[in-house]
């Protein structure tokens, strides 16, 4: 009997495999709360993609643990072209920053990158320099005394002020907060001094008065703030910080699977429609190959390992 369970156990399997992908449905994982452009990413990714596969796609929010939750919940799924990641640029800081039981450039299949975006650094308007150049000039006479708020350690808006510092010699207090919105709040009522975030999280505040900009991190000006000037721009040559997105599989995902959702996913974000929505929020869509997308982030991981170690950055 237990012979004859077994064969048709086996022979069950063996027909599961057989089925055509996808014969269900796909989840999309999300290491971050509802609401955060890596959010918006995956719900766009998942109400297009049945259109092209005959499959629903479900988005799954695993935020927590500065990402590594909803990181790990990936990492550990089936390689079978059932499970999606929605990845953005704190992805590659994570090896450099917490023990885990996976490697980012091991445990995952890259399919594409998204896309790219911009962070502001703003300043409370009461506080004195009014362009990158005094801002370094007034922290280096005044080492200590300059305060910055941060999401979260590891986080782009954390790393973008570390750069700052890295690369300007200058000491500014880090105060991680959990999120952007408290952050803001405590920038707009003068408890911290300055802070980057993403364009489309404080432009408005700029609008109003209640916050002053001072540059973006990216090489070029951000089309929702042109009259803004790149860090590299105001003072700073050579610095550069692009907020990225992307999207992957677990390792060991079929690699025919992989070019399946490259060409699908990669057909969703440049349409013209998503290109658009997305530039709206401050992002600028740009796809790859898996291959291309594999060379970027093991580019990533290695630029902010470097970038930790110089700091001297700590998990919290």
């Amino acid at each position: 009997m237990k012979v004859v369970i077994a064969f048709l156990l086996a022979f069950a399997a063996g027909l599961a495999q057989a089925q055509p992908w996808p014969s269900r449905q796909i989840r999309y994982i999300v290491p971050f709360p509802p609401g955060a452009f890596n959010d918006t990413l995956a719900r766009t990714v998942a109400a297009e993609l049945p259109k092209a596969i005959g499959q629903a796609v479900v988005v799954d929010n695993r935020p927590g643990g500065n990402s590594i939750i909803g990181t790990e919940a990936a990492a550990k799924s089936a390689p079978d072209g059932y499970t999606l990641f929605g990845a953005a640029l704190p992805f590659s800081v994570i090896q450099s920053l917490y023990k885990t039981s996976f490697e980012v450039t091991r445990d995952f299949a890259p399919i594409t990158l998204a896309g790219f975006s911009a962070n502001l650094l703003v300043a409370h308007p009461s506080f004195p320099p009014n362009s990158v150049a005094e801002l370094i000039k007034y922290a280096t006479a005044n080492p200590g005394r300059v305060n910055y708020g941060s999401s979260g350690n590891g986080t782009s808006v954390h790393l973008s002020m570390e750069l700052l510092k890295s690369m300007t010699r200058t000491f500014m207090v880090h105060i991680p907060y959990r999120g952007s919105a408290p952050v803001v709040t405590d920038l707009i009522a003068g408890q911290l001094d300055v802070m980057f975030d993403n364009v489309p999280n404080v432009i408005q505040h700029v609008r109003s008065g209640r916050m002053k900009a001072l540059a973006v991190s990216t090489s070029s000006r951000s089309a929702l703030a042109p009259e803004v000037p790149t860090v590299a721009e105001a003072g700073v040559p050579g610095y550069e910080l692009s907020v990225w997105f992307g999207v992957l599989a677990p390792a060991g995902t079929p690699r025919e699977i992989v070019g399946r959702l490259n060409s699908e996913i990669v057909k969703i974000l440049t349409s013209a429609d998503v290109k658009e929505r997305f530039a709206k929020q401050g992002v600028e869509v740009q796809t790859g190959t898996p291959e291309q997308f594999s060379e970027f982030l093991k580019s990533e991981v290695a630029r902010w390992a470097k970038v930790i170690k110089d700091a001297g950055i700590k998990a919290d």
